[in-house]
């Protein structure tokens, strides 16, 4: 019916059908039908019929004056939000986890702000998940494929996991050759990890090891720095310990296992359009991600 009343006040506003069908590029006839089909839901006549002149009926005056205005309004609001699903300006409020957006994703975040210095990027860290809804989040980066059937998840890339530890701590307390031999060290893990499903990447081996975790905690990039001051082995991604390594810092230890790959997905909830500032942010990590993972 709404579309039936827009056409009726552009017939008021034209002062007639065919004007006003030739304004639309719509038939008269198509007009005229629509008119009617207005009219029977409505219950009453809106117009007089006449070929001389267009004169509204006193049903059809009162109910051009009670939607003229409403639909003027959500006109203009729509406007409104199509230009601003196509700004590039303005707030845009993201979710991340902590570990991976002060480790890997900290160059993308400059490089997003300096590409797009008109956007007021507000980047909220957190381990636990925060609803989007409360925190008036456009977009939310989250580790592992999301239940939650009210959001929408876009993958953006696979973060691999692998065993390391510093080189002092394996030298006094002896490097194992063997996933058995990690039953006599300090080992420390994520909570995300707590089960260590690791692959052999010679051969294809799976095999799902329960660590006796001597230190466990909701943060990687703490995680990474226990490793780091030599408290024991700990599986991390790559991602995360990739400069050390590089470093020397910390070495791979039983470097033909890796641990279980943790997908990395931006999520939003389903109902609502990203406006473009929320698209450029997701394709800017995903084109990211693709370049350093």
């Amino acid at each position: 019916m709404y579309d039936d009343i827009v056409l009726f006040i552009h017939i008021v506003q034209h002062r007639g059908l065919a004007a006003a069908a030739q304004q639309l590029g719509i038939p008269a006839a198509t007009m005229t039908r629509k008119l009617q089909k207005l009219e029977r839901s409505l219950g009453c006549q809106l117009v007089h019929r006449s070929a001389r002149q267009f004169v509204l009926t006193p049903e059809g005056e009162a109910h051009y004056l009670a939607y003229a205005n409403l639909v003027e309004q959500l006109e203009l609001t729509q406007r409104s939000l199509r230009a601003d699903m196509h700004e590039m300006s303005g707030k845009l409020k993201v979710l991340a986890p902590t570990g991976i957006s002060i480790g890997l994703l900290q160059p993308m975040w400059s490089r997003f702000i300096k590409t797009y210095p008109d956007i007021q990027l507000e980047i909220s860290l957190n381990n636990v998940i925060e609803d989007m809804a409360l925190s008036k989040a456009d977009l939310a980066l989250r580790v592992g494929p999301q239940q939650n059937s009210a959001l929408y998840q876009k993958h953006l890339g696979t973060l691999q996991t692998v065993l390391v530890a510093t080189s002092g701590y394996l030298k006094n307390k002896g490097e194992p050759e063997s996933l058995d031999a990690l039953k006599g060290h300090h080992l420390i893990a994520t909570k995300a990890v707590s089960i260590w499903n690791l692959v052999n990447s010679k051969t294809g081996q799976q095999y799902e090891y329960r660590p006796r975790v001597s230190t466990l905690s909701n943060d990687v990039s703490l995680i990474t720095q226990l490793a780091c001051d030599g408290i024991g082995i700990a599986l991390l991604p790559m991602s995360e310990v990739k400069s050390h390594i590089e470093s020397g810092q910390l070495k791979r230890v039983l470097p033909e296992w890796r641990g279980p790959d943790r997908d990395l997905f931006a999520v939003w909830p389903t109902g609502r359009l990203l406006n473009a500032k929320a698209r450029c942010l997701r394709d800017f990590i995903h084109d990211y991600l693709r370049e350093h993972l």
